[in-house]
């Protein structure tokens, strides 16, 4: 259902080069980019991830309550990607562990403050 997520930052570099590392982990890169978006996805068929400069030329902000959440196939690669997050300097949301019975997941939050999540179900 979701087609794409852009998350907007104040640091185009910077976002760049953590999203560049952490989607990595998860075999996506770049499939679409100008000087204003880029955009990572693991096919150009799948659901895309990307970071933009706002269109208004307004400063880029955190929505609150909103997340972006990122879905893998192993509590070992939800370990993964939230240590490498961590990594990149990203900050702690919730450490990587079980909810519930079924919901595997670790929470952080991207160097511009957006936060996102990576998840499996078990």
């Amino acid at each position: 259902m979701i087609g794409y997520v852009t998350l907007g930052t104040n640091d185009f570099d910077r976002a760049a080069k953590f999203y560049d590392a952490l989607l990595a982990e998860i075999g996506a890169s770049r499939f679409m980019e100008s000087d204003q978006f880029i955009a990572w996805a693991v096919s150009p068929t799948q659901p895309s991830l990307g970071i933009i400069k706002p269109h208004n030329g307004k400063e880029a902000s955190v929505g609150n309550g909103v997340m972006v959440a990122l879905a893998v196939d192993s509590p070992e690669k939800v370990d993964r990607l939230y240590n490498k997050a961590l990594a990149l300097g990203g900050t702690c949301e919730g450490p990587a562990g079980p909810r519930g019975d079924t919901f595997y997941a670790g929470y952080f939050r991207d160097p511009d403050g957006n936060k996102l999540n990576a998840f499996c179900m078990r």
